[in-house]
């Protein structure tokens, strides 16, 4: 094994969203010498870049790691696919490029539970700093940050009288779901700019790549973490065909997402004590909460065959009408070619006893049996929901100390009673908003999962027919205090020096949306305090301290995003 002789002052391991950004952030200062450590490869993929091209990164091993989950009792037994992105950029390079922030309630629950400064009020300040929104600065979003947030470049008519039906339903069209409050109907905005993806890669790394003092080493994965006197010191990694020693002389930062980060702490001896033994791994230091705590979206796929309308099922249908949406595309970067995975959402009370809304739809004018097989050769639209505050709870757990052995991922998807009463009230929802006078012209019928299905039981059993991941996993290592806690309120390893956790692991509970942009925040927050910390332990030994602390928060100079 080769220990590089270059002792980094922060080693980040993962260039998904929270890692990219950090990247950018921590080396700002040129004093620090910055390492982030990426298991994929470059984003030069071509289907990255062109929206739709996620139907060809997700179940690619180019682009994803292609996880799935154990077969799921409240499913079915079905296993689901379970992507995650690996490659530079990470989820944002194979998402549904929606920006959402989520609900102001979210964060206001994650300060009540201990986590001072996580509260809506902490949290707005920073999604505005990393924001480069189309309409520029306001009191909701930012304009010179370098996350490009965007309007869609369609519209769909079929779409649009669904977003009429949501409002003779109760559910009024509003323009933007990002002000804390996200109750309504509208178009998604997304991580696109002109008609291209923009991913995390695009945003926070190329514009810094040849930083002196930034190092990034792509088709480097780590396997585990090493510690000196009780501080998180290395990281062992295979890069290419060479194993390598890494040194941090501040700290190792964990950006791997809710299945990779604990993972790696599982296999570094850091972890529940049972399995650890089990698996013959030292335990290094007990935390139960590590791979506890996983959260995910649900999403209930309802199909209604239509007439009179066009949707995707037919353009895509004929070689003409592929011909047409690929010249639409090549000359302005607009039509389907330009859609994200869902184009109209919309937020929603599954009943009266809710506070707030509590389902997220995905709308798309399009259908198919499931993710990865071909359009119905019939019209169709879908209306896609999901529970977004679920109460059941699953794991994350490795099944051996090699680093190349696939994880064990239960969900636990409609483990808890809500969540069935939840899911049957959704279908129900989902019915009155197809049968509203605004669609009658199309003459919805319902596909999937069948109209014949009417009782608590019988939806309930749909739910389980249909439902499958919107691939949203968080929480597996989850910030707070208590047993089940894995991170402090400053993302800080409980119990571990020199180590933090820096992605959606760390969330208590779920957002109410698109986890992606949320984790774009978390990382803007970590990467401020991990450099306020480290103006603590140098004891202000700095002359330019207080430069180094602007420098957190100052947009980068001279962002390809503006």
């Amino acid at each position: 094994m080769q220990t590089d002789s270059v002792l980094y002052d922060y080693v980040i391991v993962g260039a998904g969203p929270a890692g990219c950004l950090l990247a950018n952030r921590l080396s700002l200062n040129p004093s620090h010498r910055v390492l982030l450590l990426e298991a994929g490869g470059q984003d030069n993929y071509a289907w990255i870049h062109v929206p739709v091209g996620y139907l060809y990164c997700i179940g690619n091993p180019r682009t994803d790691w292609c996880f799935k989950t154990e077969a799921e009792p409240g499913l079915n037994g079905r296993a689901l696919n379970y992507p995650r992105g690996k490659v530079l950029g990470g989820c944002s390079s194979i998402n549904g490029m929606i920006y959402m922030r989520g609900q102001s309630r979210d964060y206001d629950a994650w300060a009540a539970q201990g986590n001072k400064g996580w509260g809506w009020k902490d949290v707005l300040p920073v999604f505005k700093r990393s924001q480069s929104h189309y309409a520029g600065d306001s009191d909701l979003h930012g304009g010179q940050g370098e996350w490009r947030v965007e309007q869609q470049r369609l519209s769909w008519t079929l779409l649009d009288a669904f977003r009429e039906a949501a409002a003779q339903t109760g559910i009024p069209s509003i323009p933007d779901f990002n002000g804390g409050d996200n109750e309504g109907c509208s178009y998604f905005q997304v991580n696109q700019r002109r008609g291209v993806r923009w991913n995390a890669s695009k945003a926070f790394l190329r514009p810094v790549a040849q930083r002196p003092n930034l190092t990034v080493l792509t088709h480097a994965e780590v396997s585990r973490i090493e510690f000196e006197n009780g501080r998180a010191s290395a990281v062992l990694a295979k890069v290419g065909q060479q194993e390598r020693r890494l040194s941090a002389k501040r700290e190792i930062i964990l950006c791997c997402g809710a299945i990779c980060s604990p993972m790696l702490l599982q296999r570094s001896g850091i972890g529940p004590r049972p399995l650890l033994e089990r698996l013959g791994i030292g335990v290094r230091h007990e935390l139960p909460g590590v791979g506890a705590n996983l959260q995910d979206h649900l999403q209930l796929r309802l199909i209604y065959k239509v007439s009179n309308g066009q949707t995707l099922n037919q353009m895509a249908g004929s070689l003409w009408g592929k011909m047409n949406m690929g010249l639409r595309y090549a000359i302005n970067r607009s039509g389907p070619l330009a859609m994200a995975p869902s184009q109209l959402g919309a937020f929603a009370r599954s009943g009266p006893e809710q506070a707030t809304a509590n389902l997220e739809y995905h709308v798309q004018p399009l259908s198919l049996e499931r993710f990865g097989e071909p359009l119905h050769r019939f019209p169709a639209f879908t209306a896609s929901v999901c529970d977004l505050r679920p109460q059941s709870r699953g794991t994350v757990e490795i099944r051996s100390a090699l680093a190349d052995a696939a994880p064990l991922i239960r969900p636990n998807y409609l483990s808890h009673e809500t969540d069935l009463k939840v899911a049957a009230d959704a279908i129900r929802l989902t019915r009155r908003i197809a049968s509203a006078p605004a669609l009658a012209r199309f003459e919805p019928v319902e596909y999937l999962p069948g109209a014949s299905l009417q009782t608590d039981e019988e939806l309930r059993q749909a739910a389980s027919s249909i439902g499958t991941t919107i691939f949203h996993p968080v929480g597996t290592c989850k910030m707070g205090q208590g047993r089940d806690a894995v991170v402090d309120e400053r993302l800080r390893v409980h119990g571990v020096t020199g180590l933090r956790v820096v992605d959606a692991s760390i969330m208590p509970t779920i957002t109410s949306g698109n986890t992606c942009s949320p984790t774009v925040m978390i990382a803007e927050k970590a990467a401020q305090m991990i450099i306020e910390d480290a103006i603590v332990d140098d004891k202000g030994i700095s002359a330019g301290t207080a430069p180094l602390a602007e420098l957190a928060v100052e947009p980068l100079k001279g962002s390809a995003s503006r």
